[in-house]
């Protein structure tokens, strides 16, 4: 299936979550956020959100500072 990452196409296999994702990407464990179709998805939802065909995914890193 194709969705758009971060604004640039990307094949994914069909029936993908949002976990998987970050890991393939090598993201997990870090600080990040991701969103969805324009909405945010809370990490306790990355494993039961499933990607589907044409979806828009952002994914952001959170940077603290002061």
């Amino acid at each position: 299936m194709q969705i758009q990452l971060n604004g640039e196409a990307r094949s994914l296999d069909a029936d993908v979550s949002v976990a998987q994702l970050v890991e393939t990407l090598g993201l997990a464990g870090r600080r990040i956020a991701v969103e969805v179709n324009e909405e945010i998805v809370p990490k306790s939802a990355h494993g039961e959100t499933r990607l589907a065909e044409g979806d828009r995914v952002e994914i952001v890193h959170a940077i603290g500072g002061g």
